[in-house]
């Protein structure tokens, strides 16, 4: 699927911060009303200061770069990150640690541009809310699969997708 012609995807800066810090905040609230407690978004919601500052600490100082999706007229509508896995248990490199776009965008080709950007066709692992069904869907068309492993956090169960390079 082509990149509709007025969104670009381009490597987000330390200036991108605040955007980048409501475009979180606002694709949580698309991917998880419903499926995470309100609790979780809310309070998420009520520290949108702290998210910004971790943004423009994260844009400074680390060595993975994170790949905005920008619109010409709305701004930002996703972004992405992939870098090291956390895990010590998988034999895959690297790990997508994020991946989101506006609800708006949803089909439109912007998340697979962001996926290609960051992954591409390279082995890599991720972590989905379970019961995120859009989610899984669209790593399974890029050949995840789940692996049975599940993590329990705040926000809810997380269950592991693993992919060989292709």
């Amino acid at each position: 699927m082509a990149l509709p012609s007025h969104v670009t995807i381009r490597r987000a800066v330390p200036e991108d911060a605040e955007a980048l810090g409501h475009l979180h905040l606002d694709v949580w609230d698309d991917a998880y009303t419903g499926l995470m407690p309100q609790s979780v978004l809310d309070r998420r919601r009520a520290d949108a200061s702290g998210r910004i500052e971790r943004w423009r600490e994260i844009l400074t100082s680390s060595d993975e770069p994170t790949y905005l999706a920008e619109a010409a007229e709305e701004g930002l509508v996703g972004f992405a990150g992939s870098g090291p896995t956390r895990d010590n248990d998988v034999d895959i490199e690297l790990e997508l640690w994020a991946l989101y776009v506006r609800a708006a965008y949803y089909g439109t080709g912007v998340g697979y541009a962001l996926f290609e950007t960051v992954v591409g066709d390279r082995a890599c692992c991720l972590w989905v809310l379970a019961g995120n069904e859009r989610a899984i869907a669209f790593y399974e068309r890029q050949g995840f699969q789940l692996d049975g492993t599940e993590d329990e956090h705040d926000e809810g169960l997380h269950v592991r997708m693993v992919r060989a390079g292709v």
